[in-house]
């Protein structure tokens, strides 16, 4: 949503929640879970990294899902913006979780607006850093808007 006449000024938000209902979680094949982390879902946390992890600390993946993530992007000349963002979700074992905690990240992103989209360079920290999992940042380079 623009705040302002010229569209230099955007609120955006998104959100995604999902469930599975039937099989249990260890019946359901690894392509079929919902994962969390990484840019498109959880900047600040190691792709996938958010939600259920096996002992060796590879994710294995739950039966359902709930994300939120705010930006407000600020074009600051024709070719430059800066994009501040939070985001927060997490994956959980069981389709109807009795918790539903979420693992928080914000950051900064800078954007050079090209013909083709934006290309992004986003630097994100996890604010619920998890001991021995999660890493201090998060760096990305992409190409389009994040959501």
């Amino acid at each position: 949503m623009s705040i302002d006449d010229d569209g230099d000024y955007v609120m955006a938000a998104r959100a995604r929640t999902g469930t599975i209902i039937g099989e249990e979680r260890g019946n359901l094949p690894s392509n079929k879970r919902f994962y969390s982390g990484g840019g498109g879902s959880i900047r600040g946390y190691e792709y996938q990294k958010v939600g259920p992890l096996a002992d060796d600390g590879d994710p294995v993946g739950g039966r359902s899902v709930l994300e939120v993530g705010f930006e407000f992007r600020a074009r600051i000349t024709e070719s430059f913006g800066i994009v501040p963002f939070i985001e927060g979700g997490n994956v959980y074992e069981s389709n109807n979780p009795d918790d539903i905690s979420l693992l928080w990240a914000t950051g900064l992103g800078f954007r050079y607006y090209t013909a083709v989209g934006p290309l992004r360079f986003d630097v994100a920290v996890p604010l619920d850093k998890r001991e021995n999992v999660d890493d201090d940042y998060q760096f990305y380079i992409s190409l389009g808007q994040a959501f």
